[in-house]
């Protein structure tokens, strides 16, 4: 199976929010933006794989600042490393000032997706290749928080979670 790219998931949207989208105070539903995260991960997703894949948790979503109707929301997905079948996609959330263009990043989210065949069980993804320093840094930190998913679950013992025990042994 050939390697593929970090850049090559690459995934934009840029949508307006609109006021159906928005609670009582003019700020974006938090479950609209997981909805529009959620769509453009399985874009990034997709394309490093090249088959049908499913959403298999929502890993971290950081709201950091709110954002208002009218606003203009760019949103930036990329794989940051694939598994065996899985792949952790991070997710950039940038609000445009409609003035000046200028970007500020004002949330960000880590999804996990897995590939699938027709049957729906999972399949074989290729390996991912960073290479950017943000790329490789993001790429290092998914195995950690990958293990630390699993012992959450009850999937994996902390004895064997080889990358969190460098954290505090080393």
């Amino acid at each position: 199976m050939k390697k593929r790219l970090a850049s090559e998931t690459l995934s934009i949207t840029t949508i307006v929010v609109l006021p159906n989208d928005t609670n009582t105070l003019g700020n974006l539903f938090g479950g609209q933006l997981l909805a529009w995260m959620d769509v453009i991960s399985s874009v990034a997703a997709h394309r490093h794989c090249k088959r049908v894949v499913v959403t298999a948790s929502v890993n971290n979503v950081s709201f950091q600042k709110p954002i208002k109707v009218a606003s203009i929301v760019t949103l930036e997905a990329k794989v940051s490393r694939s598994f065996s079948s899985s792949m952790e996609i991070f997710v950039d959330v940038f609000v445009e000032d409609p003035v000046t263009g200028e970007r500020e990043k004002c949330n960000e989210a880590i999804y996990t997706f897995v590939a699938v065949d027709q049957n729906g069980g999972p399949i074989q993804v290729p390996e991912l290749v960073p290479e950017t320093e943000e790329e490789i840094q993001r790429f290092e930190g998914a195995l950690r928080r990958k293990q630390l998913s699993l012992i959450i679950a009850g999937k994996m013992k902390a004895s064997e979670a080889t990358e969190l025990k460098k954290l505090f042994l080393e």
